[in-house]
C-alpha cells in the first residue's frame, strides 16, 4: 500500500506532515510517498529516526496556497505538490493521497482530475464524529452548500458503506438531521430528501434527527447537506473547547477544587482524546473514483498519522468498487 501525502498542505507544514508520516510507519504496513519542496522535505527528515526504505519525497516547484483560486490554481499549477498527488493516484502509482491544503482546490481538484463514481452527483466530505457510543459518521461536512433530495440519498449511501466497512459498524443506522423527528418537518429540501430515504433500499434508516440527538450516538451515518454539516462540526468543536475551559477555571477556584482536579483529571484528559480531531485524522471525499482524505488545515503530527492510517483503511477495503456495483 503507498500513501501519497502533500507535505507543502496545512498550516504547520511541511514539519507536521513529514513527522506524522514517520509516526504513521510504526501504525501501518504503507510506504509514504512525500510531494513538495525537495529540499524543505529532506531538511525535515534529518535527525527522525525511520525506514528510509519506506519514504518516498516526490519533488515538486509549485504549492497550491489557500488564497489561490482552486480551479485556476488546479489547472495552473500543473507542477504543485496537490495536482501531481492528484495525478499519481489517478494513475495507480499510489492508492490514496491526502492533503491539508486549500479545501476548495481539493474538491475541484477531486472532480477535475480524478472525477466521480458513475452514478454519483456530488463527492462529499465525510467526518468521524465522536459520541456517547463510539464514533459515527457526518456526510456533508462541507463540500455541498446547496444540494437536492438526490445528493442527500447518494450521502446516506456513502455513508453507509463508510461506516460500515471503514469504520466496522455492522448494521448502521442511518438519521437525517432535522428541526424535529417528526416526518413532515423542515423545509422542503428535507421533507422531500425523508421520503426518499424512507424508500431507499440497503440502509437502514431511523428517520430524522434532531441535533441534541447527534452526540448521543443515535444515529451511526449522520446526513445532512454540507452547509448543515459544517455548522454542526464546527460548533460541537467550539462547544468542546469551552467546556474544557470552563472545567479548567472551575478547577482552579480554590485549594479544594484543584485537589478535586486532580480526582478527575484522567477522565478529562480521556473526554479531551475523545473530542480531539487529531484523533480522527481526516475527512474522505467520498464519490471520486480513487481515494482522497481532507486533513484538518491546522493538523500536527498525531493528525497527519490518524490520517495516513484512516486513508490505509479506505483503500484496503475498496469500498469505492462497492459503490460502483451498487450504483451499476
Amino acid at each position: 500500500m503507498r500513501i501519497a501525502i502533500d507535505a507543502m498542505g496545512g498550516d504547520h507544514a511541511p514539519k507536521a506532515v513529514i513527522d506524522g508520516a514517520v509516526l504513521a510507519l510504526k501504525e501501518t504496513d504503507a510506504t509514504i510517498v512525500l510531494y513538495g519542496d525537495g529540499s524543505m522535505i529532506e531538511k525535515c527528515l534529518i535527525g527522525l529516526n525511520y525506514d528510509k526504505s519506506r519514504i518516498e519525497v516526490v519533488h515538486c516547484t509549485e504549492v497550491i496556497e489557500n488564497e489561490d483560486k482552486p480551479v485556476k490554481a488546479i489547472k495552473g499549477k500543473k507542477d504543485s505538490s496537490m495536482v501531481r498527488g492528484f495525478q499519481d493516484v489517478k494513475e495507480g502509482t499510489v492508492d490514496a493521497f491526502i492533503s491539508a491544503g486549500n479545501t476548495g482546490a481539493l474538491l475541484a481538484g477531486g472532480t477535475l482530475k480524478i472525477g466521480r463514481v458513475k452514478g454519483i452527483k456530488r463527492p462529499a466530505l465525510t467526518t468521524a464524529f465522536p459520541t456517547e457510543k463510539g464514533i459515527s459518521v457526518l456526510v456533508d461536512a462541507g463540500a455541498n452548500t446547496e444540494c437536492d433530495p438526490i445528493n442527500l440519498q447518494q450521502f446516506a449511501f456513502m455513508g453507509h458503506l463508510y461506516a460500515k466497512e471503514v469504520i466496522g459498524i455492522d448494521d448502521p443506522i442511518t438519521g437525517l438531521v432535522n428541526i424535529g423527528t417528526e416526518d413532515e418537518k423542515g423545509n422542503t429540501l428535507y421533507k422531500e430528501s425523508f421520503k426518499l430515504l424512507k424508500a431507499t433500499e440497503g440502509i437502514n434508516f431511523m428517520g430524522n434527527l434532531e441535533a441534541r440527538d447527534i452526540p448521543t450516538g443515535l444515529a451511526d451515518v449522520i446526513v445532512c447537506d454540507g452547509f448543515t454539516g459544517n455548522v454542526v462540526l464546527k460548533l460541537t468543536e467550539g462547544v468542546a473547547k469551552s467546556f474544557s475551559k470552563a472545567i479548567k477555571e472551575a478547577v482552579m477556584m480554590s485549594t479544594l477544587s484543584k485537589i478535586g482536579g486532580l480526582l478527575i483529571k484522567k477522565g478529562m484528559d480521556r473526554f479531551k482524546a475523545k473530542m480531539d480531531y487529531a484523533e480522527y485524522g481526516g475527512a474522505p471525499l467520498l464519490g471520486l473514483k480513487r481515494p482522497i482524505v481532507k486533513a484538518h488545515g491546522s493538523s500536527n503530527a498525531k493528525a497527519f498519522m490518524n490520517a495516513i492510517k484512516y486513508a490505509e483503511r479506505y483503500a484496503k477495503h475498496d469500498i469505492i468498487t462497492k459503490m460502483e456495483a451498487f450504483l451499476d
